[in-house]
């Protein structure tokens, strides 16, 4: 019998110093806010705006980026999420119309916003965060399957794993920003060098 996956997602995650020229197309806007956000369990609205790209700073406040753009909200979903454990997460999506989305966000929840651009890299879709506000200047790549992630190639840009750092989690984002613990990070980054988890099988590398 085979397993239903439909609630689940599956992806892995890597830090990114530097957003590559070739995947500054096709931005979207996202703005999202979390109404509980406690051990891994999360509960989201995302409102997101198609063909934007808000030139995102340490200054962007995400209510106030949402407001300038809210009439290009093009999709909007509300997400019961669970831990994430090895890549795999408990996610359940129902979409909502876009108007209502909006006004939940911006008035209710703790809010992140980001810019996501999309490419296909070697086998794989890649999706690739930066993000604004309090938690500039993160960028993180993701690459999520319908299926574990496995044999991954991994292209160059991506500085480390953090597939199951709950620290840069979305959720843990929007309530203790990035900001707070950057440097903190980049010292604990510098002791113990990079690394990639190799229990989903071998990384491979991306073809040039």
């Amino acid at each position: 019998m085979s397993t239903d996956y439909s609630d689940f997602e599956f992806e892995r995650r890597f830090l990114v110093r530097d957003l590559p020229d070739v995947l500054r197309d096709a931005p979207s806007l996202i703005v999202q806010s979390y109404f509980l956000s406690d051990g891994g369990y999360a509960l989201r609205v995302r409102a997101q705006a198609g063909g934007v790209d808000a030139a995102l700073d340490g200054r962007s406040d995400a209510r106030e980026v949402l407001d300038v753009w809210r009439d290009r909200v093009d999709f909007a979903a509300m997400t019961v999420k669970g831990p994430s454990a090895g890549g795999t997460r408990y996610e359940a999506e129902r979409q909502l119309d876009p108007l209502v989305a909006v006004e939940l966000v911006r008035r209710g929840g703790a809010r992140v916003v980001k810019t996501r651009y999309a490419a296909w890299l070697g086998a794989d879709g890649w999706s690739i965060d930066v993000f604004g506000g309090a938690n500039h200047p993160l960028i993180v790549a993701e690459c999520e399957r319908s299926g574990p992630v496995t044999e991954l190639q991994i292209p160059d840009f991506c500085v480390t794993e953090i597939t199951d750092d709950r620290r840069f989690s979305n959720e843990s984002l929007a309530v203790r920003p990035y900001g707070e613990w950057a440097a903190s990070y980049a010292e604990e980054l510098a002791a113990r060098g990079p690394s990639f988890r190799d229990d989903f099988g071998p990384n491979q590398e991306l073809p040039s």
